[in-house]
């Protein structure tokens, strides 16, 4: 058998149709070399019982545990009965329940002092925690019927598999059994050398040693060998990538002296913070060579960015080309025109009568504009009138033409794929110089694994005059007069010559409603059901900005903004609100990015547990952007011990964007972290752990830049290039390094 083929064997083929289909849609796991790298989550020892009290809310656990007690219970009348079973590991206890006909056999099975595994989704119950029909496997006493069920775990470790409702932890374990002798034929990717001077194992010994340990030590081995595949696999991909872009031709571009650029600066009416000096000194040092600049600026949330990015745009302008600001939303693209022609002031009137010798012309172009607005954009751009073009994915389709594009900068890179980027590019005469520009803060491991192929800057101060924001969390359902408090200071800030925002999960119109009837239609278990007793829907705009006009804001002027709204209609919106107009603004995730009103002062996040700890940061960084301090209540009626609580306590306590991006990623899979659902690409990191491997991930890095200097097309390093080929085939190389 050809050494490539024995990992590249369909699942179907040495697991069967049914097993194969089911590991295919749930686990994304297609041939024989995915199941081996399906690493167990965790081990269970025999005898060791599972901690009870560490599960996490809406995951599906397996768990190893004992009967403490069961019992039935009747309800409806009498005509509906409900099996509890109650389990523990010693410390805490987990409820377990059954309902309806399917009772009989776990009756029967799960009885006081039996062990078993079981596996469910857990969830809450009358405040208590619970899995709902879970499945189980029991794991017998040393006896003779102990046989069938602990055989398939040879060692006293218990490999415990990520896993789904179809699909059990011990049914994987059996699928891994049927296909572990072909790890022997598995392809070692890292050159001998480099495994020999790290002292780690070969990788089919590492398979065989992560799915089935004799001792915690195997593991350990196993697990240094398999995190380094990955780190130096991935960095490989990158470091190729980049020697790649490094070959490009791009023109340099450096601005004439006393030109736009310095008729700009001359108007500042303000300093520019040391940190803004430093990374602009980097940029132009990338413009003014042959090469495409290709760098990343993050900044925090109001550090400035976007001063930064105009500057370096005006350079280019300055230079003879053009550039181009990519925003991923209509009303984000609206606002930079705005705040960029009027940062400019007469310098962006290129052409008007009025406008200064200098001046160039700043265009806008999305998708909603009108026929004839659109085609004087076009036209402005093709002539090379417009130096400066903003715009949102419209700017990437085929009838845009430039005259010469000399810079793209792309404002919140994780909300565009890696196409558009590269279809921006392919319209300059030669590469045009990139500057990628995020406000959610990243950690330096993530910034070498997502944005492997950029260069990084990082804005850390505020700008002068930046007030501070003081966060916190409002216990609705624990404490109400807290809500009823929260109202009366948003009262207050209208009252002190201030505006606010309220902020919801969900619009709340028919198309919310017709999307969740939909879901409704499918037929749902007894345990979906409960669960979904325990949750309501997400509080939406349309609902919560009525009952505050009705209500607690009587009297104030409160508007709506969502992203379903005409784009002329959200402009005006908008524009109401940031003359001052309106008093509260009730809006979606519309108003995360980009929205500057430096008279709104509060923000209230409803349903603030719905949101992820970097959107709720940036969010945040709507207010406090003018001189008044800004206040942000985080309103949530989970309970206090529930770990969405500890996630909002944790916003609240810090307004360090790279520290909250460290909780976010841990509180996070991994996969989350490189984009994957964005991209719909399975992650291919499995085993390493992108903040705790940051040494390796670094360490990678280097040998991976060194061995691609060498050697750019691996000639001489076959099995590192078939395992690139085999798990980076061309999209997916791209959308590694890009996020």
């Amino acid at each position: 058998m050809d050494l490539v083929h024995a990992l590249q064997e369909p699942l179907k083929n040495a697991l069967g149709q049914a097993t194969a289909k089911v590991m295919a849609e749930h686990l994304d796991l297609h041939t024989v070399g995915d199941l081996l790298h399906h690493y167990p989550r965790r081990y269970a020892e025999r005898g060791e019982l599972t901690r009870l009290s560490d599960l996490p809310l809406d995951e599906h656990v397996t768990v190893v545990a004992q009967v403490a007690s069961a019992r039935v219970l009747k309800f409806n009348a009498g005509r509906g009965q409900r099996l509890e079973v109650t389990i523990t590991d010693g410390s805490g206890q987990l409820q377990l329940v059954f309902f309806g006909r399917g009772i009989h056999k776990p009756h029967k099975d799960l009885l006081p002092g039996t062990r078993a595994m079981f596996a469910g989704k857990v969830s809450v119950f009358n405040h208590k925690m619970q899995l709902a029909h879970p499945a189980y496997e029991l794991l017998r006493a040393d006896g003779e019927s102990a046989a069938e069920a602990v055989d398939s775990w040879a060692g006293a470790l218990i490999p415990i598999y990520p896993a789904t409702a179809k699909l059990e932890s011990w049914k994987i374990a059996k699928s891994i059994d049927a296909v572990l002798p072909s790890a022997r034929e598995a392809l070692d990717p890292l050159p001998p050398a480099l495994r020999e001077g790290r002292g780690l194992i070969p990788l089919p010994e590492a398979l065989l040693k992560i799915h089935r340990p004799h001792a915690k030590a195997d593991v350990a081995t196993a697990r240094d060998r398999l995190k380094w595949d990955e780190a130096f696999v991935l960095q490989v991909a990158l470091a190729r990538r980049r020697f790649a872009d490094s070959q490009l031709p791009a023109v340099a571009r450096t601005p004439r002296p006393d030109g736009l650029l310095d008729a700009f600066d001359a108007k500042l009416p303000f300093e520019l913070t040391d940190g803004q000096r430093r990374v602009t000194t980097e940029i132009f040092t990338d413009l003014a060579t042959e090469h495409p600049m290709h760098r990343l600026l993050q900044g925090e949330v109001g550090s400035g960015k976007t001063m930064v990015a105009l500057r370096a745009m005006l350079a280019v302008v300055d230079a003879g080309g053009q550039a181009a600001m990519l925003a991923p939303t209509e009303v984000l693209a609206q606002q930079h025109h705005r705040s960029i022609t009027e940062m400019m002031g007469e310098l962006a009137e290129g052409g008007m009568l009025g406008g200064c010798e200098h001046a160039t012309k700043v265009t806008l172009l999305t998708g909603s504009m009108g026929a004839a607005a659109r085609r004087q954009a076009l036209l402005d751009l093709v002539t090379g009138e417009a130096g400066i073009v903003i715009g949102t994915h419209a700017l990437i389709e085929d009838k845009v033409q430039f005259h010469d594009l000399g810079l793209v900068v792309v404002d919140e890179q994780h909300r565009f794929g890696v196409e558009q980027r590269d279809a921006l590019r392919g319209k300059g005469k030669q590469p045009p110089h990139l500057l990628v520009m995020t406000a959610t803060p990243i950690p330096r491991t993530v910034a070498m694994t997502v944005f492997g192929d950029l260069e990084t800057s990082v804005l850390d101060q505020l700008p002068a005059g930046r007030s501070p924001i003081s966060s916190h969390v409002v216990p609705a359902q624990d404490k109400p007069h807290f809500l009823a408090r929260a109202w009366e200071r948003v009262r207050e800030e209208v009252e002190n010559g201030h505006q606010a925002y309220v902020v919801c999960p969900r619009i709340g119109d028919d198309e919310d409603e017709k999307e969740a009837g939909a879901k409704r239609g499918k037929k749902k278990s007894a345990a979906d059901e409960a669960a979904e007793a325990e949750k309501r829907p997400p509080l939406a705009v349309l609902d919560v900005a009525e009952q505050l006009a009705r209500g607690p804001l009587r009297g104030l002027r409160v508007e709506v903004l969502h992203g379903r709204m005409q784009p002329d209609d959200k402009d005006a919106v908008m524009r109401r609100f940031a003359a001052g107009e309106t008093h509260v603004l009730v809006a979606t995730t519309v108003i995360e990015v980009g929205v500057n009103v430096p008279n709104a002062t509060a923000m209230v996040i409803m349903d603030a547990d719905r949101f992820g700890v970097s959107q709720l940061h940036q969010l945040r960084g709507r207010v406090g952007r003018g001189s008044a301090p800004g206040l942000c209540l985080l309103v949530t009626e989970m309970p206090e011990a529930s770990p969405a609580r500890a996630r909002l306590n944790a916003v609240a306590a810090t307004l360090d964007g790279f520290e909250l991006s460290r909780i976010d990623l841990e509180q996070r899979r991994e996969g989350d972290v490189l984009g994957q659902a964005q991209s719909g690409v399975r992650s291919s990191l499995r085993m390493l752990a992108v903040i705790d491997d940051e040494e390796i991930i670094a360490a990678a890095r280097e040998e991976a830049t060194a061995v691609v200097s060498r050697d750019p097309d691996l000639e001489h390093l076959p099995e590192l290039r078939m395992t690139l080929d085999a798990l980076l085939d061309e999209e997916r190389e791209q959308y590694l390094d890009k996020g």
